[in-house]
């Protein structure tokens, strides 16, 4: 079985740091690209940013410039450094992954449950 564990959550003054991890363990034989997602309430589930298995990344435009994605492929686990926290950045962040089980012959995504970040003004 699969897990996706997202950990670094928590509540931050506006204009502090938080940094998210996310830790893909079980039978997995290949990531794919991975990323983080997040989701205010009443609103739809957005992504954040994305990365490559080789390392390539992409941003929303609304955390662009403050928030940065890596990966450690070793240790099946993605960073999200997240900086200059707005109120607008207060939402659940999920983790995901497209990957390949030891029995798979596809890819598939798999999810974190998701960890909250609560930013204060």
């Amino acid at each position: 079985q699969v897990q996706l564990v997202e950990s670094g959550g928590g509540l931050v003054q506006a204009g502090g740091s938080l940094r998210l991890s996310c830790t893909a363990s079980g039978s997995i034989a290949s990531i794919n690209a991975m990323g983080w997602y997040r989701q205010a309430p009443g609103k739809q589930r957005e992504l954040v940013a994305g990365i490559t298995s080789s390392g390539i990344t992409n941003y929303s435009d609304s955390v662009k410039g403050r928030f940065t994605i890596s990966r450690d492929n070793a240790k099946n686990t993605v960073y999200l450094q997240m900086n200059s926290l707005k109120p607008e950045d207060t939402a659940v962040y999920y983790c995901n992954a497209g990957l390949r089980t030891a029995w798979a012959k596809a890819f598939y995504e798999y999810w974190g449950q998701g960890t909250q970040v609560t930013v204060s003004s």
